[in-house]
């Protein structure tokens, strides 16, 4: 582990090799798990500013769950995540030549709206857990980024490499400098 300001960071970030390969996985993170994708509040508070925005990217019975459940719900931890439909893919995902892909990040892609996704869905594999006095920022194994695993030992990906933009976006340029600074120190070992 390290310390970053007030985040405890995985070694696992600056060791495990990791590039998503969406055509082996096809978007698999969107689609299983038991609950949707962790949530900030003023993430709520976006999801519901651009829902009307998003209706147009959305399955006919994502929308209608969303009327239902809300933009957001608590999950079994007390938790804001996104909803799933009927228990399994979010209702935020939609399907391209079989591969599970983010409606709010192709909305965004298509300059419709001016938020990417859920930070927490930006940053996977990384997790980040909030404690009191600092955030445990860890890498989250999951059997199903196998070929993930595989894609980022054959280009030589760290983690947060892979995650440097999402990092960035959730912990400011120095962090990511930092972080960076640590990779290179520990090379040198």
């Amino acid at each position: 582990m390290l310390q970053i300001d007030d985040k405890i960071v995985s070694l696992d970030l600056l060791e495990v090799k990791f590039a998503c390969d969406l055509e082996k996985c096809l978007g698999a993170c969107c689609v299983f798990g038991d609950a949707g994708a962790p949530l900030e509040e003023e993430e709520t508070k976006k999801l519901e500013e651009i829902l009307p925005e998003l209706i147009p990217y959305l399955r006919e019975e994502c929308v209608r769950s969303i009327r239902e459940q809300g933009t957001h719900v608590i999950d079994d931890d007390g938790e804001q995540v996104t909803p799933l439909l009927e228990g399994k893919e979010c209702v935020y995902a939609f399907f391209e030549n079989g591969i599970a892909r983010c409606a709010i990040e192709k909305a965004f892609s298509d300059g419709i709206i001016n938020f990417r996704k859920p930070l927490s869905c930006h940053l996977y594999p990384v997790r980040v857990k909030k404690y009191s006095n600092f955030k445990a920022v860890n890498y989250e194994k999951w059997q199903l980024c196998e070929p993930a695993l595989k894609k980022g030992k054959e280009l030589n990906i760290p983690v947060y490499k892979f995650c440097s933009e999402s990092l960035e976006r959730g912990f400011g340029s120095g962090f990511v400098r930092d972080l960076s600074a640590a990779a290179r120190h520990s090379l040198k070992k």
